[in-house]
C-alpha cells in the first residue's frame, strides 16, 4: 500500500479546490494534476513538500522519462511528460506563496521540472492521427446486431457518434429533449447546463449528410425509447444497461433504464468490441471527429460550406478544423500534389480567392 503523508494530503486537496473553484479548471485537468502529484510522491516516499528541492525535481524527470505505459507498452511520450512536469511545476509555484512554504520553496528550483529544449519541442510537434475511413465505420456499424434493446443502443451509438461528431462526454449526458427529428436534418441542441462540452459551449449540431442508413439507425432508436419505452424529455439518448441477478446469481443485462452514464468509460467500451467484432483495429470516439475532418476536404466546395461543417464540429473558428483535423495524411498529400495544376479558371480562382478571406476573418 502507498505511503500517505496526512500533511501533504491537505496541501493537495486545498490545490485541487483551488484549481476548481478559483481557476475553474475542468475534472479532467483536475484529475491530471491529481495523477501527477500521485507520481510524484511515489518517487520521493510522500516525503514533506517542505523538503522539495532541485535534486527530486532531476530524480523525477529522469524516473519518468524511462516508465512504462500501461496501455501501450512503451515509455511516457514527450507529450505526457511535458503535461506531468507543468502540472506539478504549477503547483510548486502556487505551494511557495503559501503560509509557511514560502522559505521553504525556492523559485529556481521549481524550474528543473522542464524538459530539455528538444524533448519540448518534440512535445509540441504535431503528429498525424490514425483515424477510421467513413466506409470502415460503416462496415463496423453493419456488422453489429439488433436482436435485442443493447444491441440496437449500442448500434444507434456508433452511428450517431460519426454522425454529429458529437465527444463522448457530451454523449454520456445528452437527453431525448437535446435532440429534434422534425428538422431536416435532425438537430442536436449541446446545452452546456446539461450536456458535458468542451469549455461549456453552446454547440448546435446538424446530422452530418453521410446517408440515410446511418440516420435511420439513430432515428429509429430515437422513436424506440419515446413511443415504445416512454422515455422522457430529461432521459437519457444512450441509457444504461439494466442488470438483474440470474438463476445462476450472477448479474446479466436485462434492457435499458432511463439513468446517464457516470462518465464516458461504457461507450469506449462498446466502440472497443464493436470494433473487434468487425475485425478492424481499435478507434476510440474521438478519431470520428477527425474522419469528419478530412471529410471537409472532399465534399465542401464553398465557403459556406466549410464554414458550416467546421461550425457542426462546434468549432467557432475553421482554422481549428482545417488544422486540427484536417491534416492530410502523406500519401493523400503526395496524391493532391500530383493533382494540383497551376492553370484555373475564373471560377475556381474566384473560390479559392473567397477560402482565403474566409480563413483570413477567422484567424
Amino acid at each position: 500500500m502507498p505511503k500517505l503523508n496526512p500533511q501533504n494530503e491537505r496541501i493537495k486537496r486545498d490545490y485541487l479546490r483551488y484549481l476548481k473553484g478559483a481557476c475553474g479548471k475542468s475534472e479532467a485537468t483536475i484529475d491530471a494534476t491529481r495523477k501527477a502529484l500521485d507520481r510524484f510522491e511515489q518517487y520521493t516516499g510522500a516525503r514533506d513538500f517542505k523538503t522539495f528541492r532541485r535534486e527530486q525535481a532531476i530524480g523525477f524527470k529522469e524516473r519518468l522519462a524511462a516508465t512504462i505505459g500501461v496501455r501501450n507498452g512503451e515509455t511516457l511520450s514527450h507529450s505526457t511528460q511535458a503535461s506531468t512536469l507543468t502540472a506539478l511545476k504549477d503547483f510548486f509555484v502556487w505551494l511557495a506563496w503559501q503560509p509557511g512554504f514560502k522559505s521553504r520553496i525556492h523559485g529556481p528550483d521549481i524550474e528543473y521540472f522542464s524538459l530539455s529544449l528538444k524533448d519540448a519541442a518534440t512535445a509540441k510537434a504535431s503528429k498525424l492521427r490514425d483515424f477510421p475511413s467513413l466506409e470502415q465505420i460503416r462496415a463496423v456499424v453493419t456488422a453489429m446486431p439488433d436482436a435485442t434493446v443493447v444491441q440496437r443502443r449500442n448500434r444507434a451509438l456508433l452511428a450517431f457518434a460519426i454522425l454529429t461528431g458529437i465527444r463522448d462526454r457530451a454523449m454520456a449526458s445528452l437527453c431525448l429533449r437535446h435532440i429534434d427529428l422534425t428538422k431536416t436534418p435532425p438537430l442536436v441542441r449541446q446545452e452546456p447546463d446539461r450536456v458535458a462540452t468542451k469549455f461549456s459551449k453552446s454547440i448546435i449540431t446538424y446530422f452530418f449528410p453521410l446517408g440515410e442508413d446511418l440516420t435511420r439507425i439513430v432515428v429509429d432508436w430515437i422513436r424506440e425509447l419515446r413511443e415504445t419505452h416512454l422515455f422522457a424529455p430529461n432521459a437519457p439518448i444512450f441509457p444504461r444497461t439494466r442488470l438483474i441477478q440470474g438463476d445462476s446469481r450472477e448479474f446479466q443485462a436485462a434492457g435499458v433504464e432511463p439513468r446517464h452514464w457516470s462518465d464516458a468509460s461504457p461507450i469506449r467500451a462498446i466502440f472497443r468490441d464493436a470494433f473487434a467484432a468487425a475485425q478492424l483495429p481499435y478507434f476510440p470516439p474521438h478519431t470520428f471527429r477527425h474522419t469528419l475532418g478530412h471529410l471537409l476536404e472532399d465534399v465542401c466546395i464553398t465557403p459556406a460550406q466549410i464554414k458550416a461543417w467546421s461550425q457542426n464540429l462546434g468549432h467557432e473558428n475553421v482554422a481549428t478544423t482545417l488544422t486540427s483535423y484536417g491534416k492530410i495524411d502523406p500519401h493523400k498529400q503526395g496524391e493532391v500534389i500530383g493533382a494540383i495544376s497551376i492553370e484555373r479558371d475564373a471560377d475556381e480562382n474566384e473560390i479559392l480567392a473567397a477560402i482565403r478571406q474566409l480563413i483570413a476573418r477567422s484567424t
